[in-house]
């Protein structure tokens, strides 16, 4: 063949990097396949629009207040496709667009982009978002019926009180539609002014079957989320950061909390917080393995759970995929 007929050849850095996601997709495959597991479902990634996530990954960058002034190097810092990309080569056959914003006059427009994501992205689970502004409720309605399968609120970055008025009706909006909402309300990596326990405590008694998801376990307050998920059977947990190397340092989980964390194993669902993690996305995985709570537990956590609450199974019967 002469040279004007040969493909041209990929840069050594691409090539090494594609190499390099290649053989981490590899370790991601084999965890899951070991499991018996058709793949993995994680409710905890962030897709939002594209300034939205480069100034995030700024604020990281300059090690803001909210994360603690820790340093915290971005892995996947990658254009949308290739994030997508990514998570299909892994195996996780849905996955969520946590998106959330830090003022009023925000959520609509990001409720609209995420639409548009959830349409031409069909195993990114439909995601939304709130803040207590006086048109919320209006506009949470308009997303529930534009078929939102989950919802997100961020307590620490909004700056938000849970309890806030506004958001009665939006709560119990979303406890009737039996729509879950991933919320970080936790302390971690710093505490908010609304952050903690208490506030979703008070969210909970108003709002009993409201199905909240509460990320990252709840760090650092572990165990405070765990005694609200014994008390309300619609509270889950995500294991996003928890456990890895990186968190273990700085919010350590207390270990006399493991058996509670296991005699929850229906009600745990996987979290990465991809891609704005300092370390590789296996670790989050081999960090759940390296708790020894049993294969059968890993399974329900890393696919079982959330496939059961998104009906994924289902769709799946009837030749539909993640959405």
């Amino acid at each position: 063949m002469s040279d004007q007929c040969m493909p041209p050849s990929a840069p050594p850095r691409q090539a090494a990097s594609d190499a390099a996601s290649a053989e981490e997709a590899g370790e991601v495959r084999r965890f899951w396949e070991r499991l018996g597991l058709p793949g993995l479902v994680d409710v905890h990634t962030h897709f939002m629009p594209e300034r939205v996530l480069h100034k995030v990954w700024h604020y990281f960058d300059s090690n803001g207040e909210l994360i603690g002034g820790l340093d915290w190097p971005i892995t996947y810092r990658k254009q949308e496709a290739e994030r997508t990309a990514l998570l299909r080569g892994f195996g996780v056959r849905a996955f969520t667009a946590m998106l959330y914003p830090h003022k009023p006059g925000m959520a609509r427009w990001l409720n609209g982009w995420a639409a548009d994501f959830a349409r031409r992205t069909p195993d990114c689970l439909h995601t939304a978002t709130f803040y207590p502004e006086p048109d919320v409720a209006a506009y949470v309605r308009e997303a529930v019926e534009a078929g939102a399968r989950v919802f997100k609120a961020h307590v620490q970055v909004g700056a938000y009180d849970p309890t806030d008025e506004l958001l009665q009706r939006v709560w119990g909006m979303l406890a009737e539609a039996r729509i879950p909402v991933v919320i970080h309300c936790g302390s971690g990596p710093v505490p908010g002014k609304h952050t903690g326990p208490e506030p979703i405590a008070r969210v909970l008694a108003r709002h009993p079957r409201l199905r909240l998801i509460i990320a990252h376990l709840g760090m650092p307050e572990y165990e405070e989320f765990l005694d609200l998920a014994e008390r309300y059977e619609q509270v889950r947990l995500d294991t996003t950061m928890a456990f890895t190397g990186f968190t273990e340092q700085l919010m350590p989980f207390p270990r006399r909390a493991l058996p509670r964390l296991a005699g929850l194993g229906d009600r745990v669902l996987l979290g990465s917080d991809f891609p704005n993690i300092p370390y590789p996305y296996v670790q989050q995985l081999q960090a759940l393995e390296a708790l020894g709570l049993g294969r059968e537990w890993l399974r329900a956590v890393c696919h079982d759970n959330a496939a059961e609450l998104f009906g994924l199974a289902s769709e799946e019967a009837q030749g539909g995929a993640g959405r």
